[in-house]
């Protein structure tokens, strides 16, 4: 009997362990926010479950009890896990993109990308350092008047007799104002301020879906950064424009390649929003043609095989295969919610894997659009990260 009550509390133990252990990795790894479309019970991995059921803000006694929209997930239906804000939404259907195109942006403000030193006297200083003024800066007026573009800027700098100039900038989403003194270089007889600005900025990426129900285009699943602050672009307005691939650089370990477009005189849309999640617009288009897809779930997506579609080519969009190797149901990264592989040989064979450019690829899976390429791994080319198609849509909502 003491042997049985041994082998029992052995057993009790390792499932206990068991238990605990699956219960921290979930409270690690399960997501903080779901939707649903529907109030079925959501199942995470086969053993974690979610009710998504309403249930009443209040019980019989009139105490209050958890929000409609916050569940316990729990493990095996039994232990709870973690508490999850669940959101029910429609079914989204969206036409499949996957053609390259070309990117044209101007920026809300002028987008401080440098200072320099200026000669003063043997010496040098640097004004728009010494003011306060920062690398990645947005100057939105200078002495009261809004600056959109930075041969503005240039003409106001240069419009000077030694006068003082009142910066204001925005950074971190924050307004701050300087005090930027110029100083005189001798060696032009003009006074300089030290800065480097910029206003635009151009670059190709794929169109990942159009959405019907407000007439939007997104794309490329990552934000467009200035190339020196390597901050996001504000945008004031953009361009979407076809393009045409004209050249493969293929990807090596160690080194990203590169699709190489000529971009034509033909607009498929305009661009208001660049985001973490990608960007957006408005498609001019007509899309009729294109094939809609049903936009899965992040709980939805499943390891295993799943497609890419991109362009190479004059012929234009192709299906290549993948395989969805890891799914990061809580990412801090919006860009990297899944990591794919490439399996298709025929893809290798012509880029080495994934490169620059196929950003915003739609992800297909079980006839589904369940997300878009956003970068490669650079050490490992045939692979790269994605990001849920679920967060795509709910930005593209948010266009006007």
């Amino acid at each position: 009997m003491k042997k049985l009550i041994r082998i029992t509390d052995g057993i009790l133990a390792v499932f206990l362990v068991a238990v605990l252990s699956l219960v921290s990795a979930g409270n690690i790894f399960l997501p903080d926010q779901i939707y649903t479309y529907s109030s079925n019970t959501i199942t995470y991995n086969s053993i974690y479950t979610v009710d998504a059921n309403d249930y009443s803000l209040v019980d019989y006694q009139g105490n209050e009890r958890v929000s409609p929209d916050t569940k316990e997930i729990k493990l095996l239906g039994i232990f709870p896990v973690k508490k999850a804000t669940v959101t029910k939404t429609e079914s989204k259907k969206v036409y499949i993109g996957g053609e390259s195109f070309g990117i044209k942006l101007y920026t809300d403000g002028v987008i401080v990308v440098g200072t320099k030193d200026v000669i003063v006297d043997g010496g040098t200083c640097n004004p728009a350092k010494e003011a306060g003024i920062e690398k990645g800066d947005i100057i939105v007026s200078i002495n009261g008047v809004k600056t959109t573009t930075s041969d503005q800027v240039e003409e106001i700098f240069n419009d000077n007799n030694g006068n003082d100039y009142k910066i204001k900038v925005k950074r971190n989403g924050n307004y701050k104002t300087f005090t930027l003194k110029p100083v005189y270089y001798s060696a032009e007889g003009k006074y300089k301020v030290g800065i480097w600005v910029r206003d635009s900025t151009a670059g190709i990426g794929t169109v990942t879906f159009y959405n019907p129900e407000n007439s939007t285009i997104a794309a490329l699943g990552h934000p467009i950064t200035d190339v020196d602050t390597n901050e996001i672009m504000p945008i004031l307005n953009g361009e979407a424009v076809k393009a045409n691939v004209t050249k493969i650089y293929k990807s090596t370990d160690g080194e990203a390649g590169s699709l190489s477009c000529d971009f034509s005189n033909d607009t498929i849309g305009s661009l208001s929003l660049n985001s973490n999640c990608g960007i957006y617009g408005k498609y001019t288009i007509d899309v009729s043609d294109k094939q809609l897809y049903d936009v899965a779930l992040s709980q939805e997506i499943e390891k295993g095989e799943a497609q890419i579609l991109c362009t190479l080519d004059e012929d234009g969009p192709k299906l290549y295969s993948v395989e969805i190797v890891k799914i990061y149901m809580r990412s801090n990264n919006d860009e990297k919610n899944m990591l794919v592989k490439v399996t298709d040989k025929d893809l290798i064979e012509k880029t080495g894997g994934i490169v620059q450019g196929m950003s915003g690829s739609p992800i297909i899976q079980n006839g589904k659009l369940v997300g878009a390429l956003t970068h490669v791994v650079v050490d490992n080319p045939e692979k790269g990260y994605g990001i849920f198609a679920e967060k795509m849509i709910e930005m593209s909502e948010s266009v006007n």
